[in-house]
């Protein structure tokens, strides 16, 4: 009997991470796919930040906190991807226990920090347009280094709630992740603990986060929206929607995709649906992002252009 107990109460030491497993045929490919995302996410990124710190024109509040945003993807992304990648290629499916909590503490940090970096960039766009004259003044330097330290403020305070509570579980038995990567709905359902006390605390503050950020943006453009519409010429209509269009795009890709997968009923209760749509948010958004904002912005592609003509690239 005392041998059981000590047996309950062993320490794990290691999670096996089950994602995708049930389909072996498709491992290779996923490993490649992965690590083209991952190439193309560092090089995009690396890129937005080149041309911004290389174009004096770009060194405003607004390119500021792309900057910014450019960077965190590339953490975000660095603390799956590489894994999920070398997991699909070698079929080394096992992370250590200190390893999976330091993955999720990250991945939290910085996908929290990314929600209100989106956040802080609306607010930044609802500013310039809605009270141009006052723009200056009110998003100065000071500002927009506070606003992205308290994004990574926010974002250290949530992984450390949910880390720490995911964590505090107790884990026996099968110690299999139903995932490619340490998410916390995924540890959490492979605790042996009555998880009812951390999910409601996890619900309390997520929630809180994603619905006070996407507020903060919804708010922010529906202002602008109004304001965009009453301008009187078409000109400065246009003008207007072009500076905040590729945001706009952004953040209906990384709201949606949270939304659809922390929302959605079912979407815990099917693990191979809840793993692509991770897919999307957690690896392609950081990826496709620095290309909407190159694409979708004449200041950037102007800037690009003027760079690689710089270089010989164009005459």
């Amino acid at each position: 009997h005392l041998k059981g107990n000590m047996e309950n109460y062993t320490r794990v030491t290691q999670f096996i991470l089950v994602g995708f497993r049930s389909h072996p045929e498709s491992q290779l490919l996923l490993s490649v796919l992965f690590s083209t995302i991952y190439l193309v996410t560092v090089v995009g990124n690396a890129c937005m930040i080149l041309i911004i710190q290389m174009d004096s024109k770009l060194h405003t509040p607004m390119y500021f906190f792309l900057e910014n945003l450019s960077i965190l993807d590339m953490c975000y992304s660095s603390v799956i991807t590489p894994k999920a990648a070398l997991t699909f290629s070698l079929g080394r499916r096992i992370i250590s226990y200190n390893g999976c909590a330091s993955q999720m503490f990250f991945f939290s940090l910085f996908g929290t920090a990314e929600a209100f970096f989106l956040a802080v960039m609306a607010y930044d766009r609802f500013t310039a347009i809605c009270n141009p004259l006052l723009y200056p003044m009110v998003m100065n330097r000071r500002l927009c280094v506070c606003m992205v330290l308290g994004s990574y403020l926010s974002g250290c305070i949530n992984c450390s709630i949910q880390t720490g509570f995911t964590f505090s579980l107790s884990f026996c038995g099968p110690k299999e992740i139903n995932h490619f990567f340490c998410d916390v709905p995924a540890v959490m359902h492979a605790s042996c603990s009555d998880t009812l006390g951390t999910e409601l605390v996890m619900l309390v503050v997520c929630g809180s986060i994603i619905v006070g950020t996407a507020s903060v943006v919804f708010i922010s453009y529906g202002y602008i929206i109004i304001t965009i519409i009453q301008m009187p010429s078409a000109e400065s209509r246009c003008k207007a929607f072009s500076t905040c269009s590729s945001h706009m795009l952004a953040v209906s890709l990384f709201f949606g995709a949270v939304f659809f997968m922390y929302a959605q009923p079912g979407a815990t209760s099917s693990p191979d649906r809840s793993n692509i749509i991770s897919i999307l948010y957690t690896i392609v958004i950081p990826m496709l992002n620095p290309f909407i904002y190159t694409l979708r912005n004449q200041e950037v592609k102007g800037a690009l252009k003027k760079q690689l003509k710089r270089k010989g690239f164009f005459k």
